[in-house]
């Protein structure tokens, strides 16, 4: 672990140039997300901004590894901290609790890196389908011109 922190150095690339080497160990997730009804609160009574926040964590396609690995209790204190810091009047720290929760949990894109977790079939691969391709460009050599001061 070279400076001193679990998460130093760039997070993982699954489109590396050597992606070969590590590429079972990149989980694909669903884009369409976790099917179903949530799992039941573990905390103290929840507020009904929590349980809407629940309800919408719990259709994320993180939430199939969630509940692989038996996260409830941490996805509820995340849900809890969202109420928590979405609030004007919210202090500081309960924003950087949350955003170090969202990356903990994948909900980020570095997040999902660290987890190396990949939603396929997102809006994203859409997109680069209706791209237009990179070859119909001229280059850059085309595209500059001399000009010259008399």
């Amino acid at each position: 672990m070279k400076g001193g922190h679990a998460r130093s150095g760039p997070p993982p690339d699954p489109n590396a140039l050597r992606r070969d080497r590590d590429k079972a160990e990149w989980v694909h997730l669903p884009a369409a997300g976790r099917p179903g009804e949530p799992p039941e609160w573990p905390l103290t009574r929840a507020t009904a901004r929590e349980r809407v926040l629940w309800a919408i964590e719990w259709a994320r396609p993180q939430a199939l590894m969630w509940e692989a690995n038996g996260q409830e209790l941490e996805v509820a204190v995340y849900v809890r901290t969202i109420a928590l810091a979405e609030h004007p009047k919210a202090v500081v720290s309960a924003r950087t609790l949350l955003r170090q929760q969202m990356d903990a949990l994948g909900v980020t894109i570095p997040g999902l890196r660290m987890n190396r977790w990949v939603i396929d079939g997102g809006a994203i691969d859409a997109a680069t389908d209706t791209a237009p391709a990179a070859t119909n460009r001229p280059s850059v050599r085309d595209r500059l011109s001399l000009v010259v001061n008399d």
